[in-house]
């Protein structure tokens, strides 16, 4: 083509161009010239054909069934959803319909026992779960425990992380989180034999993770995941497959979503091409094969928490504990607070004290409970439980999130443990053979840089040593603890250099040394 100056009968490409909406360049003017009779070349008018090819180009189908027809025996598939907030819930359906079986589904949990995966569980067309907690999820636990479930349990940043770069077109990355551990030892049980666990008959074992020195911290390599399909739910989507979620439904949804070969979308709602905003797109269209409006959402809420307006009843020996771990945050501070005790400490703040409380599930500025009125069942915490947001909240996604905790911008950690040891090991995830919950996001949260609080009963039941000289259960991380707050007394611990034992700096009023 001679440079901008192109004849089309009697009209240059620039003139051309002119008639349309917008000046285009050669390259997309080109496509859009036929022939005419005399053989003059002629200018079609572009905007009719972008009509079309827009309507052609629609990824909307007509039901989640038709979505999934070629979702196959042995599929691995990338399922959105943190609890039960955000789940597909027409697609699982639709699946557990469909009857296809030996899957292997990638999802940071399984809902519960009678809704969302739960149901692929009970119809046992799961043949592997790959999450990171267990949860309330007691068939889930069951079904692990009797050998008719395989279960690679991962960190739920390192799952989050897993995802990511799969849709990125990374194989592999290395992370501080669970180096020491069993996962990167390989001593977790996958799957167990027809004895079961009671037996300790054991069929499949974790593969040891390859492990190297960065700046003197040890890593370990972890592999991304590419699943055959994602389904993914979100709140919007046009038609050429552009999602925007709404509150914390959004978790591990953009994740799954880009980690598939085939990414399959249920919404509540979808819209014309050009209604939504380019800026308040939360994933480009690029990664969403089809999509599909679901229907009849029940929208199940785990641990529906109100607020009562009136003061928070809490058992004296945990309100001792937690006003003390409360001393130790000061203003302006980013903190996680894990499930649980450490939930209760941002309502003991000193006073003129502000923090901002960053949730694994992708928000920063945890508000307080809602009131009745006010339940949103796209809008929990870790703990599943409903919240609020405050002013100047954020929301995203569980690998964002969990970039956050690993690049060490959070501030605070403050969790429970089952055993701490005197050179700060921490244990608080499995019991083997016997209590399954996960570990969660706790191996990524102590991994960090971030100061490391625990805070837990003194003894267990039958008072039982919760402080050790070593840990006997499967560890979360190790020498993570910076400092331990009980009951009884605060103790410091020495993360760095040789080890050394615990200092005692504190005891509560009623305990004597």
């Amino acid at each position: 083509l001679k440079p901008f100056c192109l004849r089309v009968g009697q009209f240059s490409a620039a003139r051309a161009a002119d008639r349309c909406d917008r000046v285009m360049q050669i390259r997309q003017v080109v496509p859009h010239l036929v022939r005419g009779a005399s053989f003059q070349w002629r200018f079609l008018p572009v905007e009719g054909l972008r009509r079309r090819s827009f309507s052609s180009a629609s990824k909307v189908v007509a039901s989640a069934q038709e979505a999934l027809k070629d979702v196959h025996d042995g599929a691995t598939l990338c399922i959105g959803g943190f609890g039960l907030c955000g789940i597909p819930e027409n697609l699982i359906e639709a699946l557990q319909q469909k009857g296809t079986k030996d899957l292997t589904a990638v999802s940071n949990n399984a809902g519960v026992d009678n809704f969302g995966l739960g149901l692929l569980l009970q119809s046992r067309q799961i043949k592997r779960m790959i999450s990171s907690y267990v949860g309330e999820n007691k068939l889930f636990e069951e079904q692990y425990l009797t050998g008719q479930l395989e279960v690679e349990l991962t960190p739920q940043g390192t799952l989050a992380e897993r995802l990511r770069a799969g849709g990125a077109g990374i194989p592999a990355f290395y992370t501080r989180t669970a180096y020491g551990t069993a996962v990167h030892e390989g001593q977790n049980v996958i799957k167990y034999g027809p004895g079961g666990a009671k037996a300790g008959d054991v069929a499949i074992m974790s593969q040891p993770r390859e492990s190297r020195d960065f700046d003197g911290k040890g890593y370990i390599m972890e592999k991304a995941i590419v699943g055959d399909f994602s389904i993914v739910k979100a709140w919007k989507a046009d038609e050429r497959g552009n999602l925007v979620w709404r509150g914390t439904s959004r978790n591990f949804n953009p994740d799954c979503a880009r980690a598939g070969k085939v990414c399959i979308a249920e919404v509540e709602e979808i819209v014309p091409v050009g209604s939504l905003s380019p800026e308040e797109i939360h994933l480009p269209g690029i990664y969403v094969h089809r999509v599909v409006q679901g229907k009849g959402y029940e929208k199940r809420i785990e641990k529906r928490t109100v607020s009562t307006g009136g003061d928070i009843k809490v058992d004296k020996r945990r309100e001792l504990i937690v006003r003390r771990a409360a001393k130790d945050l000061k203003n302006g501070m980013y903190v996680n607070l894990g499930i649980g005790m450490p939930t209760l400490v941002s309502n003991y703040l000193e006073p003129g004290v502000r923090i901002e409380l960053q949730s694994e599930n992708g928000l920063l500025g945890i508000g307080p409970y809602p009131p009745e009125s006010e339940v949103d069942p796209d809008l929990i915490n870790a703990g599943k439980e409903t919240i609020t947001m405050i002013p100047g909240s954020s929301l995203f996604s569980s690998s964002e999130s969990f970039g956050m905790i690993r690049g060490s911008k959070v501030d605070v950690t403050i969790l429970g443990a089952m055993e701490v040891a005197a050179n700060g090991d921490l244990a608080n995830w499995i019991i083997p053979g016997k209590m399954v919950k996960g570990m969660g996001g706790a191996m990524d949260l102590v991994s960090a840089d971030s100061k490391v609080l625990v805070v837990m009963e003194h003894v267990a039941k039958g008072n039982k040593h919760k402080l050790k000289p070593s840990c006997s259960l499967p560890l979360t991380g190790k020498r993570v603890v910076n400092r331990c707050i009980t009951d009884m007394a605060v103790f410091d611990f020495v993360t760095e250099g040789p080890e050394a034992p615990p200092t005692l700096i504190e005891i509560a009023p009623d305990t004597t040394v």
